[in-house]
């Protein structure tokens, strides 16, 4: 319906890309679509600057057909596409993909385990290694949870050193990005510090809906 009406499609996989869905490399793969633009970045370089565009030849040859001149200083660099290179390599020799489904599923298992107890996990979403985790005030109506996300967020940069961050348009959702090297261990270890956590934030009152686990 897009391409009928004169659009194109682009798929941005900066976030999701590189594997990190675990059941396929791309996530537009999981929508049966083929895009007429890709656009990818952080993961591509793994700490290196470095991102790319993709495009079918339809795309790029209109694109030059206009006569627009475009550059980039940096375009090409040697050492970043190196990088680049090594991350294909690693992503595929060390299995790192299947990782993300195996790790991922293992990380929303135990988070299911845990929203057992607590009232305030909404619910629970995402796949392989992006997962989100939905906070609300009142289960029934499911009332975004803000502070008790911004709580759990900084107590668990705070105290255990542990990086999230917080997205939806109530900023009560918790985002889990972790690199695709975490390993179950890696996991159990979140999972006891966000019980912790969850623990403080019921002493503080933030959340009149959070309890005790049994």
């Amino acid at each position: 319906a897009v391409r009928e009406a004169g659009g194109v499609t682009v798929a941005d996989e900066v976030q999701v890309g590189f594997g990190r869905l675990g059941s396929t490399f791309w996530g537009f793969e999981q929508q049966g679509v083929v895009p007429d633009i890709v656009t990818m970045g952080k993961p591509f370089g793994n700490g290196i600057p470095l991102a790319a565009v993709v495009t079918t030849a339809a795309v790029a040859n209109a694109f030059a057909g206009q006569g627009v001149e475009y550059f980039n200083t940096f375009g090409g660099n040697p050492v970043a596409c190196a990088a680049g290179g090594a991350v294909l390599d690693v992503i595929q020799t060390e299995g790192l993909q299947a990782r993300a489904l195996r790790v991922g599923s293992y990380l929303r298992n135990k988070l299911a385990l845990l929203a057992k107890s607590w009232d305030i996990i909404g619910d629970i979403r995402g796949q392989g290694m992006f997962v989100g985790i939905d906070l609300v005030s009142d289960p029934v109506s499911k009332t975004p949870a803000t502070s008790a996300a911004s709580f759990i967020c900084s107590r668990l940069k705070d105290e255990f050193h542990i990086l999230t961050s917080l997205d939806g348009p109530h900023d009560n959702v918790i985002v889990i990005k972790p690199p695709l090297a975490f390993i179950e261990a890696d996991v159990d270890i979140f999972i006891d510090a966000l019980g912790k956590v969850l623990v403080a934030l019921a002493s503080v009152e933030l959340s009149s809906v959070v309890r005790t686990p049994t």
